[in-house]
């Protein structure tokens, strides 16, 4: 089990507990390398979109000929061999999803950050037996922005998420719509799932014990390169890996924009040389390509040397269970080729985006405190020493609530903290200023080794006394071991 012997394995490199803090204006002290001409570059697979109010999903098994030699075997939704549609939906509508599993054995899908009732949530209790569909129907009550479907099936979710089951959601609103951004998708709006993979010595992927990949993958495409016009880009981006964390920024150290993160816009674009995102993170970026000569190139890189104690990849070891020929370095992540820009380019960004009325601490009139424990002496990490449990229920909260829920991690690593159901503020964080960047609504965030952070959020909308929703380590190993709760909202 990942991380069960993690305390001792991380003594040999305390020293990262002295390393830079998270920061969205620091430069790094690394100087960015210029990209190399020797790589064999793939085009940068684009998924295809499914729009309208019903959705059709069919998860199957598959191949994808990712290294020379054998095709590794994988999952993809409706013929795709790795990954799945970008569901394409609008704020207010009602949408009914149809997802057939073809596979030979059970799953689920969760829509990941949406606001629905729990039964239609897709978390472990909404199994898909194999040869069966699953129908839920649901009012899309998300602000526009990024979001993403994969399998929640308890102890099987990191098995699942390795063969390369998931997709991108889109939700559009009319505050989105009026503003003058890149949503041409594939060609000024490009979405990219960042993850790694090892490869067994047939090519097919080791979904053993193991925190991170070797090879980086960008929409299950390996050594990824697209061509993007001349002006104003859109990325939309979400950390798919098991435990690895990405410090993003540009191989030139350009400043770029941040305007939305996991639920939707943030009042106004925040400039920055770096990014952060955990697993399950979500970030919207604008770059201004409209100063680069065509023909010119530079590279999306990931930060990662030197991070700190307990930051998913800071470990120096190469191979084994906590080890990685990716990390403790800057790679790599997405080669871009500048052309001609395209008619209607975006060529300034909004000052103003939206206005959001965020909850307060002082809004809370419940506080709860759910702390990380375990991961000691070979043991798992727990939620409050407690092991999931299918039927535990370990919240109950009442509807309409306004509650702040402050998450304590012990020393031993850090996580990837998610809430269904709700999109919430963070309010504090025991470490310092919270990142200008993370400053919008989420339902996802990164808790360092011994941090405490409190988050606000109003459980509106939906009530049911036997369905659960679940908060847990969005690390899929992490969450297959029992680092799961589970909470009702009651009347």
């Amino acid at each position: 089990m990942l991380k069960n012997n993690v305390f001792a394995v991380f003594l040999l490199v305390a020293f990262f507990i002295s390393c830079n803090k998270d920061s969205d204006t620091t430069t790094p002290t690394t100087t960015p390398t210029t990209t190399t001409t020797t790589t064999a570059y793939n085009d940068l697979w684009i998924p295809p979109t499914l729009t309208g109010t019903t959705f059709d999903l069919t998860l199957s098994k598959s191949t994808k000929q990712i290294k020379t030699g054998n095709a590794t075997k994988t999952y993809g939704y409706n013929g795709n061999s790795f990954w799945g549609p970008t569901l394409i939906m609008n704020k207010g509508d009602f949408v009914k999803l149809n997802v057939k599993n073809n596979l030979t054995e059970t799953t689920t899908t969760h829509w990941h950050g949406f606001h629905i009732p729990p039964v239609m949530d897709g978390g472990p209790h909404q199994m898909i037996e194999a040869g069966t569909t699953w129908s839920p129907s649901f009012e899309v009550k998300n602000n526009a922005g990024t979001y993403w479907y994969h399998p929640h099936l308890h102890e099987k979710t990191h098995e699942q998420l390795t063969y390369g089951a998931g997709g991108f959601i889109i939700i559009k609103d009319p505050t989105e719509s009026a503003l003058a951004l890149p949503r041409t998708y594939g060609t000024d709006d490009i979405p990219l799932v960042l993850t790694s993979r090892r490869y067994n010595s047939d090519n097919s992927f080791d979904i053993t014990d193991h925190a991170y990949g070797d090879y980086m993958l960008v929409n299950g495409t390996a050594d990824p390169q697209i061509s993007l016009p001349k002006q104003f880009v859109r990325f939309r981006i979400l950390n798919a890996e098991t435990e690895r964390g990405y410090n993003l920024g540009f191989s030139d150290n350009r400043s770029f924009y941040v305007i939305g993160n996991d639920g939707g816009l943030l009042d106004a674009p925040v400039a920055v040389t770096r990014v952060k995102l955990a697993v399950g993170e979500r970030a919207e970026i604008l770059v201004d390509l409209s100063n680069d000569a065509v023909g010119a190139s530079l590279d999306i890189k990931a930060y990662n040397a030197n991070q700190e104690f307990g930051f998913g990849g800071s470990e120096p070891q190469t191979s084994g269970t906590f080890g990685s020929l990716l990390n403790n370095k800057d790679f790599s992540v997405l080669h871009i080729n500048v052309k001609a820009a395209t008619t209607g380019a975006i060529t300034a960004v909004p000052s103003k985006l939206t206005t959001n009325t965020y909850w307060k601490e002082s809004d809370a009139t419940t506080t709860r405190t759910i702390r990380i424990t375990g991961g000691q002496a070979g043991s798992a990490f727990t939620f409050d020493n407690n092991t999931y449990g299918f039927t535990t229920i370990n919240q109950k909260v009442k509807l309409n609530a306004v509650e702040k829920w402050t998450i304590v991690n012990n020393n031993i690593f850090g996580h990837s903290f998610h809430i269904h159901d709700i999109q919430f503020k963070i309010v504090s964080r025991s470490s310092g200023a919270i990142a200008s960047y993370e400053s919008g609504w989420k339902d996802t965030f990164y808790i360092r080794t011994g941090e405490t952070v409190s988050v606000v959020a109003k459980y509106d909308d939906f009530t049911d006394d036997t369905n659960p929703f679940m908060y847990h380590c969005h690390f899929p190993n992490h969450e297959d071991a029992g680092l799961m709760g589970q909470f009702l909202v009651i009347k």
